[in-house]
């Protein structure tokens, strides 16, 4: 239990739990709702990394012999149900992901690529700033 501190004038106060984070990681995954497909035209011009297939080469050379400058789509989903806990300085959690790459040939059809299973640790610290609640996150592990 958290003791939450009086308010002397007009405030905002947010409390989450374990509880109420998991139940809606749980809702979200159990709902199909943690997935998200990331296109070439949806990454800005200075991202570092293109989703072409000529940005790949160095992950795959083969995929930039046969497809020779294609764009490229990844399919991000979870494969698992995030776990979240509540510490007093930030959230935590534990991320079960897969990314899918496809390259997009001309005629539009989608030729899978590889399929990576990611898992991370990462850990979000919100911040206050004036008027603005803004935050970070590191990955852990």
């Amino acid at each position: 239990p958290v003791a939450l501190p009086v308010a002397r004038e007009p405030m905002l106060l947010l409390a989450v739990t374990e509880f109420v984070a998991n139940s809606a990681a749980f809702t979200y995954f159990t709902a199909g709702a943690l997935h998200r497909n990331i296109s070439s035209d949806m990454l800005p011009r200075r991202f570092p990394l293109q989703l072409r297939t000529k940005n790949m080469g160095l992950f795959s050379p083969q995929l930039q012999e046969r497809y020779p400058d294609q764009p490229m789509e990844l399919h991000l989903s979870a494969r698992r149900q995030p776990l979240l806990s509540c510490r007093p300085d930030a959230l935590h959690g534990a991320l079960f992901s897969s990314a899918e790459a496809f390259v997009v040939l001309p005629n539009a059809t989608r030729v899978p690529a590889f399929l990576l299973n990611i898992d991370a640790n990462v850990t979000g610290k919100p911040t206050i700033t004036g008027n603005r609640l803004g935050g970070t996150v590191s990955l852990k592990g």
